[in-house]
């Protein structure tokens, strides 16, 4: 507990990802700083869109949310990816997870920044949106 900072030795037995991805390093010697999880409930929106040609990365959209709402995505996961068996267009489909560390955030609010995300997606990355 006191080599992370830890305060409450109940997280040892916590099976929250949150909690445990924190100690899953490349190396062993790797320093860890535990970060302080929020009890606050998440807000879950998806988002999808169809990709385009050949210049699109996953890291790409990953950095583009991030940009936009900063802190308060937790997680950023690809849910889905779908080829059009005609057209061969691929489509990828990623739930995002927005929480604040210290509030309640509520749904008006993760919309407006939300839409940013896929606003920026379209504007940077060129993908086409299908929301």
């Amino acid at each position: 507990m006191i080599l992370y900072e830890i305060p409450d030795i109940r997280l040892f037995w916590s099976e929250d990802e949150r909690f445990l991805k924190q100690f899953t390093v490349p190396h062993i010697c790797q320093r860890i700083k535990f970060q302080p999880l929020s009890r606050h409930p998440p807000v879950i929106n998806d988002i999808s869109f169809w990709l385009p040609a050949d210049t699109y990365s996953q890291r790409d959209f990953h950095e583009l949310a991030r940009r936009v709402a900063g802190d308060l995505i937790e997680e950023v996961v690809l849910l889905d990816e779908f080829t059009h068996p005609k057209t061969k267009k691929v489509s990828h489909c990623y739930r995002i997870i927005y929480r604040h560390p210290e509030r309640t955030l509520r749904q008006d609010e993760v919309q407006h920044i939300h839409q940013a995300i896929e606003e920026s997606a379209v504007r940077e990355l060129g993908v086409e949106g299908r929301f």
